[in-house]
Protein backbone atom coordinates (compact mmCIF):
# COMPACT_ATOMS: atom_id res chain seq x y z
CA UNK A 1 0.00 0.00 0.00
CA UNK A 2 1.30 3.53 -0.72
CA UNK A 3 2.77 5.27 2.26
CA UNK A 4 0.42 7.81 3.76
CA UNK A 5 1.35 11.13 5.25
CA UNK A 6 -0.77 13.41 7.39
CA UNK A 7 -2.20 16.05 5.09
CA UNK A 8 -2.28 18.61 7.86
CA UNK A 9 0.57 20.13 9.82
CA UNK A 10 0.59 19.35 13.51
CA UNK A 11 -0.81 22.52 15.07
CA UNK A 12 1.43 22.08 18.08
CA UNK A 13 4.52 21.61 15.90
CA UNK A 14 3.61 24.56 13.70
CA UNK A 15 3.01 26.92 16.63
CA UNK A 16 6.17 25.76 18.37
CA UNK A 17 8.21 26.20 15.23
CA UNK A 18 6.79 29.55 14.16
CA UNK A 19 9.29 31.75 16.05
CA UNK A 20 12.11 29.81 14.46
CA UNK A 21 10.52 30.01 11.02
CA UNK A 22 10.47 33.75 11.48
CA UNK A 23 14.24 33.68 11.85
CA UNK A 24 13.93 34.18 8.10
CA UNK A 25 16.36 31.51 6.98
CA UNK A 26 19.45 33.15 8.41
CA UNK A 27 22.13 30.98 9.99
CA UNK A 28 24.53 31.61 12.83
CA UNK A 29 26.87 28.99 11.43
CA UNK A 30 26.59 26.50 14.29
CA UNK A 31 25.87 22.97 13.18
CA UNK A 32 24.25 20.10 15.02
CA UNK A 33 24.99 16.41 14.47
CA UNK A 34 23.02 14.59 11.81
CA UNK A 35 20.28 12.20 12.89
CA UNK A 36 21.28 8.65 13.73
CA UNK A 37 19.50 7.01 10.79
CA UNK A 38 22.18 6.27 8.18
CA UNK A 39 21.86 8.20 4.97
CA UNK A 40 20.97 6.20 1.87
CA UNK A 41 23.92 5.49 -0.37
CA UNK A 42 24.36 7.61 -3.46
CA UNK A 43 23.31 4.96 -5.96
CA UNK A 44 22.85 6.35 -9.45
CA UNK A 45 20.52 4.46 -11.74
CA UNK A 46 22.33 2.05 -14.04
CA UNK A 47 23.49 3.88 -17.13
CA UNK A 48 23.32 7.30 -15.49
CA UNK A 49 26.01 9.28 -13.76
CA UNK A 50 25.98 11.98 -11.08
CA UNK A 51 25.39 15.44 -12.54
CA UNK A 52 28.59 16.92 -11.13
CA UNK A 53 29.26 19.20 -14.07
CA UNK A 54 26.48 21.57 -13.03
CA UNK A 55 28.43 23.38 -10.32
CA UNK A 56 30.51 25.84 -12.28
CA UNK A 57 30.36 29.61 -11.97
CA UNK A 58 27.22 31.26 -13.35
CA UNK A 59 27.75 34.64 -15.00
CA UNK A 60 24.38 35.07 -16.70
CA UNK A 61 22.52 36.09 -13.55
CA UNK A 62 22.11 39.67 -12.25
CA UNK A 63 24.83 38.81 -9.72
CA UNK A 64 27.64 36.33 -10.39
CA UNK A 65 27.36 32.97 -8.66
CA UNK A 66 30.62 31.36 -7.59
CA UNK A 67 31.54 27.84 -8.60
CA UNK A 68 31.29 25.06 -6.03
CA UNK A 69 34.48 23.11 -5.37
CA UNK A 70 32.92 19.66 -5.57
CA UNK A 71 36.13 18.00 -4.40
CA UNK A 72 35.28 19.36 -0.95
CA UNK A 73 31.68 18.10 -1.02
CA UNK A 74 30.52 14.68 0.17
CA UNK A 75 29.47 13.05 -3.15
CA UNK A 76 26.13 12.07 -1.62
CA UNK A 77 25.09 15.71 -1.60
CA UNK A 78 25.81 16.43 -5.24
CA UNK A 79 22.85 16.58 -7.60
CA UNK A 80 22.24 13.20 -9.20
CA UNK A 81 19.60 10.88 -10.60
CA UNK A 82 18.80 7.91 -8.34
CA UNK A 83 16.18 5.20 -8.10
CA UNK A 84 13.07 6.75 -6.58
CA UNK A 85 13.04 5.76 -2.89
CA UNK A 86 9.63 7.34 -2.27
CA UNK A 87 6.11 6.30 -3.19
CA UNK A 88 5.15 9.73 -4.42
CA UNK A 89 3.93 10.52 -7.92
CA UNK A 90 6.15 12.18 -10.52
CA UNK A 91 6.45 15.92 -10.07
CA UNK A 92 6.35 15.76 -6.27
CA UNK A 93 9.13 17.16 -4.09
CA UNK A 94 10.04 15.06 -1.07
CA UNK A 95 12.23 16.62 1.62
CA UNK A 96 14.02 14.07 3.81
CA UNK A 97 15.19 16.30 6.65
CA UNK A 98 16.80 13.46 8.55
CA UNK A 99 19.17 12.45 5.77
CA UNK A 100 19.56 15.95 4.28
CA UNK A 101 18.15 15.12 0.85
CA UNK A 102 15.51 16.65 -1.38
CA UNK A 103 13.99 14.47 -4.09
CA UNK A 104 12.15 15.61 -7.18
CA UNK A 105 10.27 12.50 -8.31
CA UNK A 106 10.56 11.82 -12.05
CA UNK A 107 8.86 9.51 -14.50
CA UNK A 108 10.17 5.98 -14.96
CA UNK A 109 11.00 5.17 -11.34
CA UNK A 110 13.75 7.72 -10.85
CA UNK A 111 14.19 10.85 -8.79
CA UNK A 112 16.52 13.82 -9.02
CA UNK A 113 18.22 14.11 -5.66
CA UNK A 114 19.78 17.24 -4.17
CA UNK A 115 21.76 17.65 -0.98
CA UNK A 116 20.27 20.16 1.45
CA UNK A 117 21.09 21.99 4.63
CA UNK A 118 18.35 21.89 7.25
CA UNK A 119 17.66 24.55 9.85
CA UNK A 120 16.44 23.47 13.25
CA UNK A 121 12.99 24.71 12.38
CA UNK A 122 13.12 22.29 9.48
CA UNK A 123 12.67 19.59 12.10
CA UNK A 124 9.63 21.23 13.70
CA UNK A 125 6.94 20.00 11.32
CA UNK A 126 6.14 17.55 8.61
CA UNK A 127 3.26 17.08 6.23
CA UNK A 128 2.19 18.27 2.81
CA UNK A 129 2.23 21.74 1.33
CA UNK A 130 2.34 23.28 -2.12
CA UNK A 131 4.59 25.82 -3.78
CA UNK A 132 2.36 28.88 -3.98
CA UNK A 133 5.04 31.40 -4.93
CA UNK A 134 8.40 31.40 -6.70
CA UNK A 135 10.83 34.28 -6.60
CA UNK A 136 14.10 35.04 -8.34
CA UNK A 137 16.61 36.89 -6.17
CA UNK A 138 14.06 37.21 -3.36
CA UNK A 139 13.96 39.92 -0.75
CA UNK A 140 14.84 38.82 2.77
CA UNK A 141 12.73 40.15 5.65
CA UNK A 142 14.49 39.79 9.00
CA UNK A 143 11.97 39.52 11.84
CA UNK A 144 11.74 42.09 14.58
CA UNK A 145 13.36 39.78 17.12
CA UNK A 146 16.40 39.30 14.90
CA UNK A 147 16.74 43.02 14.21
CA UNK A 148 16.70 43.70 17.95
CA UNK A 149 19.66 41.42 18.60
CA UNK A 150 21.59 41.62 15.33
CA UNK A 151 22.90 45.02 14.14
CA UNK A 152 23.36 43.68 10.61
CA UNK A 153 19.74 42.52 10.41
CA UNK A 154 18.63 45.85 11.88
CA UNK A 155 19.89 47.56 8.73
CA UNK A 156 16.98 46.07 6.78
CA UNK A 157 13.68 47.03 8.45
CA UNK A 158 12.01 47.11 5.01
CA UNK A 159 13.71 43.95 3.82
CA UNK A 160 17.09 43.20 2.29
CA UNK A 161 16.97 43.37 -1.51
CA UNK A 162 17.99 40.34 -3.52
CA UNK A 163 21.69 40.00 -4.12
CA UNK A 164 24.69 37.78 -3.68
CA UNK A 165 24.86 38.47 0.09
CA UNK A 166 21.15 37.85 0.65
CA UNK A 167 20.67 34.74 2.86
CA UNK A 168 18.00 33.35 0.52
CA UNK A 169 20.34 33.16 -2.45
CA UNK A 170 19.23 33.45 -6.08
CA UNK A 171 15.88 31.64 -5.82
CA UNK A 172 13.21 30.83 -3.25
CA UNK A 173 10.18 28.54 -3.27
CA UNK A 174 7.48 29.56 -0.79
CA UNK A 175 5.29 26.86 0.69
CA UNK A 176 1.66 27.18 1.73
CA UNK A 177 -0.91 24.85 3.25
CA UNK A 178 -4.62 25.42 2.94
CA UNK A 179 -3.89 28.82 1.45
CA UNK A 180 -1.75 29.94 4.40
CA UNK A 181 1.97 30.61 4.46
CA UNK A 182 3.86 27.90 6.36
CA UNK A 183 6.90 30.21 6.71
CA UNK A 184 8.81 27.28 5.25
CA UNK A 185 11.11 28.08 2.34
CA UNK A 186 13.29 26.12 -0.05
CA UNK A 187 16.05 28.47 -1.15
CA UNK A 188 19.69 29.02 -2.00
CA UNK A 189 22.44 29.91 0.44
CA UNK A 190 25.41 32.15 1.09
CA UNK A 191 26.96 29.26 3.06
CA UNK A 192 27.62 26.33 0.72
CA UNK A 193 29.45 24.52 3.52
CA UNK A 194 26.09 24.15 5.29
CA UNK A 195 24.82 21.59 2.77
CA UNK A 196 24.48 18.20 4.43
CA UNK A 197 24.30 19.77 7.89
CA UNK A 198 21.72 20.95 10.39
CA UNK A 199 22.37 24.59 11.16
CA UNK A 200 21.07 26.58 14.10
CA UNK A 201 18.60 28.50 11.99
CA UNK A 202 17.14 28.40 8.52
CA UNK A 203 14.69 26.53 6.31
CA UNK A 204 15.76 24.14 3.55
CA UNK A 205 18.78 25.40 1.63
CA UNK A 206 20.45 24.09 -1.50
CA UNK A 207 23.61 24.98 -3.35
CA UNK A 208 22.81 28.03 -5.47
CA UNK A 209 23.34 26.01 -8.65
CA UNK A 210 20.90 23.40 -7.34
CA UNK A 211 18.12 25.79 -6.32
CA UNK A 212 18.27 27.32 -9.80
CA UNK A 213 18.04 23.85 -11.34
CA UNK A 214 15.12 22.87 -9.10
CA UNK A 215 13.37 26.22 -9.57
CA UNK A 216 13.39 25.73 -13.33
CA UNK A 217 11.86 22.26 -13.04
CA UNK A 218 8.89 22.87 -10.74
CA UNK A 219 5.79 25.01 -11.35
CA UNK A 220 3.61 26.81 -8.85
CA UNK A 221 1.23 24.24 -7.38
CA UNK A 222 3.91 21.55 -7.01
CA UNK A 223 3.21 19.35 -4.00
CA UNK A 224 5.92 19.18 -1.35
CA UNK A 225 6.09 16.38 1.23
CA UNK A 226 8.28 17.05 4.27
CA UNK A 227 9.40 13.97 6.22
CA UNK A 228 11.17 13.73 9.56
CA UNK A 229 11.67 9.95 9.55
CA UNK A 230 13.48 9.50 6.25
CA UNK A 231 12.19 7.88 3.09
CA UNK A 232 13.48 4.36 3.81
Amino acid sequence: MPQKFDSRLSRRAFVAGLPLFLAACQSTGTSTPSASLPAPAAAPVTGRTPVVEGYGAITTEPWPIAAIDTTKVDPRYLRQVVSNPTREKPGTIVVDTQNKFLYLVEEGGTARRYGVGVGRQGFSWDGRAIIDRKQEWPKWHPPKEMMERDPEAAKWPEGMPGGITNPLGPRALYLAQNGKDTYFRIHGTTQPNSIGKAMSSGCIRLFNQDIIDLYNRVPIGTEVVVLQTGVA
